[in-house]
C-alpha cells in the first residue's frame, strides 16, 4: 500500500542556526499527534547533518535538494550521491523545475542522478511537469511522459518502486496560482497510468505521487482527497511549522 507523503523544500532559505530551530519546532509538532502521512524536510546541503540529529527519524526525514550526476572527482562545488548519504539524510530531491530552468538539468543528467541516489540507498523525489506555455498548448501530458519515460524507465521494476514522484504544474509555483483539485487528479491519474503500463498495476498503486504547485493550508485537504494525489511538496508553506502542520494534518 502506497505512503502518504509531506515533504517541505525550504530551497535556498534559512541560516543554519534558522533551520535547526525550524526542525525542531516541526519535529515537536509532528510528535505531538499522530500523523497519517510520512514527514519530509528537504533542506540546503549545510543543514543536513545537524537536521538528522534533531529529528525523530520513524516520522520526520531529512532530504536533500540534490545531488551530483558524478560519482566523485574534481567537480569543485558539487555534493555527490554518496556523500548526501554520509550525512543520514534518506531521500534525495531530482529534477526539481528550478533545476531545470535555472541549471540545464536534462533528463539525460537527471537519469545517471537517480542511478546515483538508487545506488546509495537515497529515495529519489522525482520531479516532473510542464511550464504554461506547453499547459497552453496542451502538451503536457506529453511533456510529462518524456520526463518520466527518459530519466525513469530504464528502471527495474524493483528500483522504480523506490521512487516518490512529485508533480509540478510549473506555472503554478510560486506564482500564487494552483492547479484546480480536478487538473491535479487528471495529471497525477495520467502519471499512475504510465506507470501502469511499463511496470504493472500493483507497482503503480504502491507508487505515491506528490503534487507541487502552491500547496497551502488552504487548498491542501481538497488536493489530498483526490485519490491518485498521494501528499505534497511544499516550497513556502515549509518554512513555517505552523503552516506546515496544517498541511501535515489535511489527510
Amino acid at each position: 500500500m502506497r505512503q502518504n507523503i509531506v515533504a517541505g523544500n525550504w530551497k535556498m532559505n534559512k541560516t543554519l542556526q534558522e533551520g535547526i530551530e525550524l526542525a525542531k519546532d516541526v519535529n515537536q509538532r509532528v510528535n505531538a499527534i499522530t500523523p497519517k502521512c510520512k514527514v519530509v524536510l528537504g533542506t540546503p546541503f549545510i543543514h543536513i547533518t545537524e537536521v538528522v540529529n534533531v529529528v525523530d527519524g520513524d516520522k520526520v526525514a531529512v532530504a536533500a535538494q540534490n545531488c551530483a550526476d558524478k560519482v566523485s572527482g574534481a567537480y569543485t562545488g558539487e555534493v555527490s550521491a554518496e556523500m548526501v548519504k554520509s550525512t543520514g539524510a534518506a531521500y534525495v530531491i531530482l529534477g526539481h523545475s528550478e533545476r531545470r530552468a535555472y541549471y540545464g538539468e536534462t533528463n539525460a543528467i537527471l537519469k545517471e542522478k537517480t542511478d546515483l541516489a538508487l545506488a546509495n540507498n537515497l529515495r529519489p523525489i522525482f520531479c516532473i511537469g510542464e511550464v504554461l506555455s506547453e499547459r497552453e498548448a496542451n502538451t503536457h501530458f506529453d511533456v510529462v511522459k518524456s520526463q518520466i519515460k527518459e530519466a525513469l524507465f530504464h528502471l527495474s521494476a524493483d528500483d522504480f518502486g523506490k521512487i516518490v514522484l512529485a508533480y509540478e504544474p510549473v506555472w503554478a509555483i510560486g506564482t500564487g496560482k494552483t492547479a484546480s483539485s480536478d487538473q491535479a487528479q487528471e495529471m497525477h491519474a495520467f502519471i499512475r497510468g504510465l506507470i501502469t503500463d511499463k511496470y504493472g498495476k500493483e507497482v503503480a498503486d504502491n507508487i505515491s505521487i506528490l503534487y507541487g504547485g502552491s500547496c497551502n493550508p488552504k487548498n491542501a485537504q481538497e488536493l489530498f482527497a483526490n485519490p491518485d494525489v498521494d501528499g505534497g511538496l511544499i516550497g513556502g508553506a515549509s518554512l513555517k511549522a505552523e503552516d506546515f502542520l496544517a498541511i501535515i494534518t489535511a489527510f
